[in-house]
C-alpha cells in the first residue's frame, strides 16, 4: 500500500529525480519545489503526509540556517505533518538542533534508498499515532521534575498542582 503525497524541496534538480525515482513506489504523488518560498501555499493546496526539506538553498551557504528557518515557519503552520530536513553537510549539532525544533528526523545526502523510505515512513507512522491522554501527562509531569531538578515544591508550583497531587502522578504507572 503507497502512502500519499510527498513533498520535496529541494534547489538541485537531480536531488529532486533522484528522489522522484527512489520513492515512486511508496507515494502515489511526489510533489516537488526547487525553492521553499511557495511551501506553505503548495502545503495548504496538496496536503502532502510528508515533507522532506533540504537544509541549504543559496549557493555558497552550508549552515543550514534556511532549512531551520523553513522547518520553524511550516511547523508552525502545519505541526501534524512531520518534517525530514537533509542535508549534504551535516554534523551532529545541526541535527539535534533540527530534531529539538520539530525536524521528525535528519537524514545525509548521498542517502540509502532503505533508508530514506524507512525514515519516512517511520515519521508518517509516528505522526499518525495517538497517544493516551495518561502517557502525555505523565511525559510532562517527568519532565516538568527533571528540569526542577526533582524539586517536588517547585515542580508542583509551575504545573499548578499540590505536591500531594504530584506525588499520587508520579507514583501512578
Amino acid at each position: 500500500m503507497k502512502h500519499g503525497t510527498l513533498l520535496v524541496i529541494d534547489d538541485n534538480a537531480a536531488i529532486l529525480t533522484a528522489v522522484k525515482i527512489c520513492l515512486g513506489g511508496t507515494f502515489e504523488r511526489i510533489v516537488t519545489l526547487t525553492s521553499p518560498e511557495a511551501a506553505l501555499t503548495t502545503i495548504e493546496q496538496e496536503r502532502p503526509e510528508a515533507i522532506l526539506l533540504d537544509m541549504n538553498f543559496s549557493l555558497g551557504v552550508n549552515s543550514g540556517q534556511e532549512g531551520m528557518m523553513w522547518l520553524s515557519a511550516i511547523h508552525r503552520r502545519f505541526p501534524d505533518i512531520p518534517i525530514v530536513l537533509m542535508t549534504a553537510y551535516a554534523d551532529v549539532k545541526l541535527a539535534v538542533r533540527a530534531l529539538k525544533n520539530g525536524a521528525a528526523d535528519f537524514v545525509t545526502k548521498p542517502w540509502d534508498n532503505d533508508e530514506l523510505i524507512r525514515v519516512l515512513k517511520d515519521a508518517i507512522d509516528k505522526a499518525g499515532e495517538v497517544v493516551p491522554l495518561e502517557q502525555l501527562e505523565s511525559e510532562h509531569v517527568r519532565k516538568v521534575l527533571s528540569k526542577c531538578d526533582g524539586n517536588m515544591k517547585k515542580a508542583a508550583d509551575l504545573l499548578g498542582i499540590s505536591r500531594q497531587t504530584l506525588y499520587n502522578k508520579i507514583r501512578t504507572p
